[in-house]
């Protein structure tokens, strides 16, 4: 395996001041054996660099750990493995298990005596993080018992994480004189932001909540705010949307804007406004104003008006998360190509793993997975225009050719919802900012505008039942504070039009005979080569344009049902189609073969598919006897002391 360059030099630093630090020995499973301390807590200022961002500025010696001066602490793998666990684990968990490994390897001191941290952090964090550790075949490591290093809430312990949550949880008083519906149109930092989604969350605790879907490499949450009639749960045929900005670091208009329209969702829905009252207590919206936090920080350093066009537009590791998602439009041109195969979700290779996947991507696959989204929206910046998928090209050698979904109408009116009202998108001056995209209603099929490989709205489409489309904002990426407010009355309509979006087309139930969900039952429309499938609780959601359709029910184990809907030209609300599925016979089961010989996912014995793993294959596997995992030969060249705690196959 090629060796990460940013990863030998950050152990390279964290190794070139190592001194032994054991004494006679290391014991049989490679930790140091250090005589217990007898000593009283005195209390030294801190000074490792990897725990300068500790909540704390004190410590002392020995530590849990038994180390006895900073030369022991500096010179154990403990250490080296806090220095790298950021390069292994591909940003994941970062900074938390830094933090978490500082409370033991450097302990809080405060007026002589020390402190533990908290066995519930360790325990939550380590339930999220375990995965992560499996994914590169490393076992926990020892220092992180919680049991042992780790103490409970009623014996006096403190958060090792307050630090990091501080800087988000702390509140900004609005300017005297202002109402709590006021809406400051400024450019938001990181904390800023934080800050006004888990304020507006308050405000509207009943219909409102934050929550994090991950962290981007340099550790800041990836933060949603969701409105909900039952906020954190998903209710029966309650479609759910998302609206996704900041893609790339740089085009922070979409940022803005959906930072604004979650404060003006929870006003309008406390002053009464009964088309957001509607919208909320019938619609589960998800808003990620920032996929890019780590992005945006390298272009707000520029400011507005100096950015360039590409500073800050990769992640922290240098990937454009908008090119770095499976490509599953070329292995559906393939499938396409063959009569009565499946072409909807569609599995991702495990090739895929092999290469740079983002922590930020990692975390939007998860999200869809987890959640049964109908619809979504990316906003970025560059251009003023709406595309629609597929963004590659069916030929991968034309640039620019239009490359339809099957669901092309569908998508199309998508779209239209957004750019028909939207009044800069509707000028006729072909001088303006996107008005070269004026003649085709400023929409475009992505593929026909450029062409690229790795999008995010094909993989939603190819490999959920979510149909995304993209919306460009503007011609200036990263526009100064005074166009902000002028970028929200174009947008706010926009924006709420395209979330009502997501009741067109139908809705229903699909059951047994006894009147238990189907889960993963199949909802096929004649003429669309393009099936859902119904969520956990047997409801369903199929967007389709005004007209008459035969729908289709099926599910392994079932006769298939079949019904004609006709959907009028002017209808606002999904129609409700729900399905009874009868259990089948002896006789031979008629379904369309599906794409079975790439398709990963396992049956159950009912039939019903187990939920795909988004976690890279070697996650699932053990080394062969007697070999060592690729990360093991980085700590035994560079220290004589072999941390074989950090193996789970020896």
């Amino acid at each position: 395996m090629t060796t990460p360059p940013l990863f030998l030099a950050a152990l390279a630093t964290l190794a070139a001041a190592a001194h032994p630090s054991c004494s006679p020995g290391p014991d049989p499973s490679g930790k140091c054996q250090r005589l217990a301390s007898t000593h009283s807590a005195t209390c030294v200022d801190l000074h490792l660099r990897t725990c300068a961002d500790a909540a704390y500025n004190q410590t002392s010696f020995p530590t849990p750990l038994e180390h006895r001066s900073w030369e022991a602490v500096e010179s154990s793998p403990e250490y080296m493995l806090l220095g790298i666990l950021h390069f292994l684990l591909e940003g994941q968990c970062n900074p938390d298990l830094r933090l978490l490994g500082c409370s033991v390897l450097v302990p809080r001191c405060e007026g002589g005596h020390t402190r533990r941290p908290c066995r519930h952090v360790c325990e939550a964090l380590r339930e999220a993080c375990q995965p992560a550790f499996d994914a590169i075949d490393m076992a926990w490591p020892y220092f992180l018992d919680c049991a042992r290093y780790f103490t409970p809430e009623e014996e006096g312990c403190y958060d090792p994480l307050e630090q990091l949550r501080g800087e988000l949880d702390g509140d900004e008083a609005l300017p005297s004189g202002l109402p709590p519906t006021f809406i400051r149109f400024a450019h938001h930092s990181y904390a800023q932001m934080a800050r006004v989604l888990k304020r507006t969350a308050a405000r509207c605790s009943q219909v409102a909540k934050t929550y994090s879907i991950g962290r981007s490499f340099e550790g800041k949450d990836l933060l949603v705010i969701e409105f909900s009639s039952r906020p954190g749960q998903h209710e029966l045929m309650e479609p759910e949307v998302k609206l996704i900005g900041n893609i790339h670091g740089n085009e922070v208009a979409g940022r803005e804007m959906l930072i604004y329209l979650a404060q003006y969702l929870c006003s309008e829905y406390l002053l009464g406004n009964p088309r957001i009252q509607r919208l909320l207590n019938t619609t589960r919206i998800h808003l990620l104003p920032s996929m890019n936090p780590d992005g945006y920080e390298v272009a707000a350093a520029e400011g507005a008006g100096y950015n360039g066009w590409t500073s800050g537009r990769q992640n922290a590791q240098n990937l454009d998360l908008n090119r770095n998602f499976p490509d599953l439009t070329s292995e559906y041109y393939r499938l396409a190509s063959t009569r009565g195969v499946r072409t909807d979700h569609i599995p991702i290779s495990q090739y895929y793993w092999w290469g740079k996947v983002a922590p930020e991507t990692k975390a939007i696959m998860k999200w869809i997975q987890s959640i049964p989204f109908v619809l979504s929206a990316s906003l970025h910046g560059g251009d003023l225009v709406v595309s629609y998928p597929f963004d590659f090209s069916k030929h991968p050698q034309e640039e620019k050719m239009f490359s339809p979904t099957p669901d092309d109408k569908m998508f199309k009116l998508l779209a239209r919802a957004y750019a028909d009202v939207h009044p800069m998108m509707m000028d006729r001056s072909e001088n303006r900012c996107g008005g070269n995209f004026l003649k085709q209603g400023s929409i475009i099929n992505g593929a026909d505008w450029y062409s690229f490989t790795g999008g995010m709205s094909d993989f939603n489409y190819l490999h959920t039942n979510c149909f995304e489309i993209t919306v460009e904002l503007g011609c200036v990426k990263f526009p100064p504070e005074e166009a902000l407010y002028g970028l929200w009355q174009h947008n706010k309509e926009p924006l709420l039009n395209f979330l009502e979006m997501v009741h067109r087309g139908i809705k229903g139930v699909v059951t047994d005979k006894f009147g238990k969900p189907v889960k993963n039952a199949r909802i096929l429309v004649k003429g669309i080569r393009h099936d859902v499938t119904t969520a956990p609780d047997g409801d369903y959601w199929r967007l389709l344009p005004p007209g008459s359709h035969i729908v289709i029910a099926q599910a392994p184990g079932y006769s298939k049902v079949m019904k004609r809907v006709t959907i009028p030209l002017r209808m606002k609300r999904a129609g409700r189609v729900d399905f009874i599925l009868q259990p089948l016979g002896t006789g031979p089961k008629n379904f369309l073969p599906g794409p079975s010989r790439t398709l990963p996912w396992s049956q159950d014995p009912q039939g019903e598919a187990a939920q795909p793993d988004f976690e890279p294959p070697r996650a699932r596997r053990q080394p062969a006897s007697g070999s060592k995992p690729w990360w093991w030969s980085y700590f035994t060249s560079l220290s004589p002391y072999k941390p074989r705690w950090l193996l789970k196959y020896y």
